[in-house]
């Protein structure tokens, strides 16, 4: 199991006001991740980015809790994800399971893009990095707006925070 942990306040980049009652104080990643996807530079670059930025800025507030909160997440099975919200002290609050399978297809375009992404990088051509990139943005709106569309009614949260929880899923599920 890894678990892979940030807290808010560890760096000096601007934050929200950590007493708010949607704010995330940490995210721990609870998975198996495939050794090759975990140690690749970008990938762990992405996840400790996305991770940082949730502790900062995230509005996430499960239906009739209040915050701020610790977030868990974590793979269950081949196809579940697990939204384990705990409060300051790290005990649990509140759990909702999602199916990963609407997200697939987004998941896998997600992946693919990435590594064209990087291969475009490493040939030095701008006009693909960019053209790959709107591309990945787009993905990564269509993947942000199906969470908030599942997770309505049991954790309301805004489209920055399901980009980077979009983020999150696309390297949970990339476990070996």
């Amino acid at each position: 199991m890894t678990k892979l942990l940030h807290n808010r306040g560890h760096r000096d980049e601007p934050t929200l006001p950590s007493d708010r009652p949607d704010a995330l104080m940490a995210v721990v990643l609870d998975s198996t991740l495939d050794p090759a996807t975990d140690a690749h530079p970008e990938r762990r670059k992405d996840r400790e980015q996305a991770i940082l930025d949730l502790c900062q800025t995230a509005h996430f507030r499960p239906e009739g809790l209040t915050g701020p909160f610790i977030l868990h997440i974590a793979v269950q099975g081949l196809s579940g994800l697990v939204f384990d919200v705990r409060n300051e002290e790290d005990m649990p609050l509140y759990a909702h399971a999602i199916s990963l399978s609407p997200f697939r297809r987004l998941i896998k375009d997600y992946a693919l893009m990435i590594d064209s992404f990087e291969a475009a990088m490493e040939e030095g051509n701008r006009t693909k990095v960019q053209a790959i990139d709107m591309g990945r943005r787009g993905v990564h709106d269509e993947a942000a707006d199906l969470l908030v569309e599942r997770l309505t009614g049991k954790i309301a949260m805004d489209l920055p925070t399901a980009r980077r929880l979009f983020t999150l899923m696309c390297l949970l599920s990339q476990r070996g």
